[in-house]
């Protein structure tokens, strides 16, 4: 195992930790796409402790409750990349979208000449217009509540978020297309082949800042782990920001420390230096 000499160090000034804010896909999930069944254990240590744990992701709530199924009791979500944010199941904070934006994007989408689908993400559910078995795979995975439509500007939800999968690479194809959206909006790419179109200042450390505020705890007290440039923010909101090995380099620039990868299931294996 390797890059444990960052926890190690860490762990040796014994921080006063009170909240814990993961990423799922590349951080906590392993290679498999898969919780490791290390955390179960380590969710019941910190639960003792009085420390939370908050699954930060571009994931629906409906998507990481399944996730968590059985050890949610307590646990807050930082779902949608930060635009929709849950304790148990009370709302702390959401940013719905501008309809008439919305309608606007997903009409602009459509004439896009690269090989994409188009997820309207609500507080409800998720919905798609392209129903093909290998954009509608890739959709479930992220989003557990899927309603497929005749037609995205026919949707009655409150939308948190427009994402797009880019059957290409996101950061070369769809990113740079959505570029002139930056003026207003949020455009995050979020993985290797999903970008996000959010409101302006929304993001996973906007929105860790405001859980911060409502648990009463301070970014000295809190530790966070991310590996995509939708965790850049996150860094920023937490004294103890870990980079996974295998985080892009934007990700590592920004962290404080490094952890062992998802593969190696880096997230336990610091936590349980730091809550020992």
């Amino acid at each position: 195992m390797t890059y444990l000499a960052d926890a190690q160090a860490l762990a040796a000034r014994t921080p006063d930790i009170r909240l814990v804010a993961v990423d799922m896909d590349g951080t906590l999930l392993d290679e498999n796409g898969v919780v490791p069944p290390g955390l179960w254990p380590m969710l019941s240590r910190l639960a003792d402790r009085g420390i939370a744990f908050a699954p930060a992701s571009g994931r629906q709530y409906a998507t990481l409750r399944r996730e968590f199924e059985g050890h949610s009791d307590g646990m807050v979500f930082i779902a949608e990349n930060g635009t929709f944010v849950l304790r148990g199941e009370d709302e702390v904070s959401s940013a719905p979208m501008d309809r008439a934006f919305v309608d606007d994007l997903v009409r602009h989408l459509r004439d896009s000449p690269h090989d994409i689908g188009v997820v309207v993400c609500g507080k409800e559910s998720a919905y798609i217009e392209r129903d093909d078995e290998a954009f509608r795979s890739e959709a479930s995975k992220y989003y557990a509540r899927l309603e497929v439509v005749p037609d995205l500007v026919d949707v009655h939800d409150d939308v948190l978020k427009i994402a797009v999968f880019d059957f290409g690479h996101a950061e070369e194809t769809t990113a740079p297309a959505l570029e002139h959206l930056r003026a207003t909006h949020q455009v995050v790419v979020s993985g290797e082949h999903w970008v996000d179109v959010m409101n302006a200042g929304v993001n996973k450390g906007d929105a860790l800042r405001r859980l911060q505020e409502v648990l009463g705890v301070t970014p000295a007290q809190t530790v966070v782990f991310g590996d995509y440039l939708n965790d850049l923010e996150m860094m920023d909101a937490a004294d103890h920001s870990f980079a996974m090995a295998n985080a892009h380099p934007l990700i590592v620039e920004r962290a404080r420390y490094r952890a062992p990868s998802n593969r190696d299931h880096g997230v336990i294996a610091v936590l349980e230096m730091l809550v020992p």
